[in-house]
């Protein structure tokens, strides 16, 4: 994403829900003027931590009341962060808002595959769950398309690691909605759940290891 909106010098770039920066950082590095924004203090202090000196303006706040002036930026981006914030149209609407250029989006869509694996534990399953209506092409052109002249590209996301098990430890550790949803399990569930989690994703054997695919959606787009 950061490659395709060719972040350069002077450019003014927001990070929605920026979690610890790794997409501000890296238009950071090519010069852009960077703010990054996230609602949850931990993730903003650890963007700092992991930004080593640049000169990235990270803020805590909210993807649904953006705190800046109407056309301030001239990129804004979210990957895989303001898709979680509750009302999808004061989002939409905010990055529209805030925005005078081009736009960079990334969305999960539906896997079958995961709401059968969470199904099974009474759970209910990522896909049934707001987020991620922001997976279909027609419901992203709703919300952002009075703002910005799309195009959505598919994609798949590929999370490789030696084994299941090494795939279920960074993913309990790295992802926040993950760790929220073990949080909420009792022991004796969450242990079955790791258990056929590991299963999952040692059926996606590749060489020595294995090579988990997501499907999302890469949105682009240039102001209207």
């Amino acid at each position: 994403m950061v490659a395709r909106l060719e972040p350069s010098a002077g450019v003014r770039w927001l990070d929605v829900a920026t979690g610890t920066g790794a997409v501000a950082i890296r238009a950071a590095q090519a010069g852009a003027a960077v703010t990054g924004i996230d609602i949850a203090p931990a993730m903003i202090e650890g963007a700092r931590a992991k930004a080593g000196g640049l000169p990235i303006a990270f803020e805590v706040g909210d993807a649904q009341a953006l705190p800046y002036e109407d056309a301030s930026f001239d990129v804004v981006t979210s990957v895989f962060g303001a898709i979680f914030a509750p009302d999808h149209r004061a989002t939409a609407a905010e990055l529209g808002r805030v925005g005078r250029g081009r736009l960079g989006f990334t969305v999960w869509q539906p896997d079958e595959r995961l709401q059968e694996l969470y199904g099974r534990f009474g759970q209910d399953t990522p896909e049934g769950r707001e987020p991620f209506r922001w997976g279909r092409a027609r419901y992203v052109e709703e919300l952002l398309g009075p703002f910005y002249e799309l195009s959505v590209e598919p994609r798949t996301w590929v999370l490789k690691g030696g084994s299941g098990q090494e795939i279920w430890e960074l993913w309990s550790k790295a992802a926040p909605p993950f760790k929220a949803r073990l949080a909420g399990m009792d022991d004796e569930t969450r242990e079955a759940f790791h258990r056929a989690y590991v299963e999952y994703c040692e059926g996606f054997p590749a060489g020595d290891g294995v090579a988990v695919p997501r499907e999302y959606l890469l949105v682009l787009g240039d102001r209207r």
